[in-house]
């Protein structure tokens, strides 16, 4: 079992009620009824919440991670599905492609090449790689005068080679001369850079943060390769050159956010990370907010805390008119939202994941559900198949999908009216959760700029729990009194 594993176990160990066993197991001689009523009630709770831990263990090694559910063929989808048959089953059959007959290629006798015996293939885009040409000379015609031999062709062959990489020093060299006509002396003034009293040439800057956000290399080995090649600078002028080099590109950040702020539909969402020192051994937790307007344009905005206030201060409190704020169920968007009197459509990925997580517990319910909110992704398919746009987007949202999502809240509504639902049922906790956000949830049908879901800001997401945050690093933490906006800008500029 992997570490990761075991450290789950452990925490579920040290969080557990140690009572709790012994309560349940505790003989029930002379309870009175209510007494006994509670300490059932208690068992059924501690069964769920076991339950739903071994469901959890056994998905995270041998299970279904994705909540993304494909419809069932007709006659195979459950009772609930049989409801939309108003999503049409006949869609057009893909266009065949034909492909172009080919001979098979004698086998390679000689299995041991990497390459084969093929070494003049180009495998390279020489618009963009250079090439340096050699000519091997001919041993035959050593010694030879020209007119006794014919050049008839040549052969090619590629091999790929590597140079040490290199730093080139730019020596400007500058006259001063002195005109005699009144001895003023004259002297063209240096090149101007991109960041004033620096040595750094701007090509420099690029290859150092690309190096450092796009291929991993920390600071210090960088240094390292500087001292390797003969450049004599200390660690501490790489390291103030960093984030004087950010800064060169917060206006793009800045005009980037100004063009989301503008868009009448935004998605945003929240995410944690680790950014400054707590104590030792410690990180101090911080958010990024992502924000994606109308052209996809994404910024990254880094805050300290998850505090309301700070969708205030990423989007403001214009807006413009018939605004739309796209998220999940965090109470923060919807406080805003009312605040501004914008419209808030919340996202239909994140109910379905509550489902999902309920699945292990109410498996037959839980599959009825996933196969309405399945309906209601399968009409956004074949809208995107038949490449629908504005009021004809709208128009097939209308005729199909708000029959299904009507008749799946009154679905919602039967299960609560049932009995044999504890109050604390996973599944009963995800279809609250759901009916409670009908309204948010309703928004897309009658706007075809708002998204089902917010899978495209999800998307951009992935570089931070993949380990790719970038900002998190030493240096970027070192950002002082700018450090908010240039951890904001590297981020969004890598994740653009």
């Amino acid at each position: 079992m992997s570490p990761f594993i075991l450290r789950k176990l452990y925490n579920i160990g040290m969080h557990s009620n140690p009572h709790s066993a012994s309560e349940i197991a505790s003989p029930a001689v002379g309870l009175t009824a209510p007494e006994m009523s509670a300490l059932l009630d208690a068992k059924e709770r501690e069964i769920i919440r076991l339950r739903r831990q071994v469901a959890w263990f056994q998905r995270q090694i041998f299970g279904q991670k994705s909540e993304r559910r494909m419809l069932e063929p007709e006659g195979v989808q459950g009772t609930l599905g049989e409801a939309f048959d108003v999503v049409p089953d006949d869609v057009a059959p893909v266009q065949k492609t034909r492909i172009a007959e080919h001979e098979r290629e004698p086998r390679n006798k000689n299995k041991n090449l990497i390459d084969g015996n093929d070494d003049a293939g180009l495998f390279f885009d020489e618009s963009k790689v250079p090439v340096e040409v050699i000519v091997v000379a001919n041993d035959e015609a050593a010694g030879l005068d020209p007119a006794d031999f014919e050049v008839i062709g040549e052969k090619v062959s590629y091999r790929l080679a590597q140079r040490p990489g290199s730093y080139v020093i730019l020596k400007y060299v500058r006259p001063v001369i002195k005109l005699r006509a009144d001895e003023a002396l004259s002297c063209p003034p240096a090149p101007v850079g991109v960041l004033d009293g620096c040595r750094a040439d701007g090509s420099f800057i690029v290859g150092m943060i690309i190096d450092k956000f796009a291929y991993h290399q920390p600071l210090y080995r960088q240094h390292v390769k500087l001292q390797d090649s003969g450049i004599n600078v200390s660690r501490a002028w790489i390291t103030k050159l960093m984030p004087a080099a950010v800064s060169l590109i917060e206006p793009i950040f800045d005009a980037q956010l100004e063009s989301v702020r503008r868009s009448r539909v935004i998605a945003m969402d929240e995410t944690p990370i680790k950014a400054g020192r707590a104590g030792p051994g410690k990180m101090k937790a911080a958010y990024f907010w992502p924000v994606v307007g109308e052209q996809d344009e994404i910024c990254f905005l880094y805050y300290p805390s998850r505090a309301a206030k700070h969708v205030e201060a990423a989007l403001g409190l214009q807006r413009p008119l018939g605004a739309v704020l796209q998220s999940d169920g965090y109470s923060a968007y919807e406080h805003y939202a009312k605040k501004t009197g914008i419209t808030h459509a919340q996202c239909w990925a994140h109910s379905r994941r509550k489902i999902f997580d309920a699945r292990d517990i109410e498996p037959v319910q839980a599959d009825q559900a996933l196969d309405a909110i399945a309906a209601l992704y399968k009409v956004e398919q074949l809208i995107r198949d038949d490449s629908l746009m504005g009021q004809a987007k709208l128009a097939r949202r209308q005729e199909q999908a708000k029959p299904v999502l009507e008749r799946f809240f009154a679905w919602i509504d039967e299960q609560f009216d049932k009995q044999g639902f504890l109050p604390s049922s996973p599944f009963l906790s995800a279809l609250a959760y759901i009916r409670e956000r009908r309204v948010g949830l309703s928004v897309y049908l009658d706007d075809p700029e708002v998204s089902i879901d917010t899978n495209h800001l999800e998307r951009a997401l992935r570089v931070i729990p993949m380990g790719k945050n970038y900002a998190e690093s030493r240096n970027m933490r070192s950002f002082a009194p700018r450090s908010r906006t240039c951890r904001a800008a590297v981020q969004t500029l890598y994740c653009t």
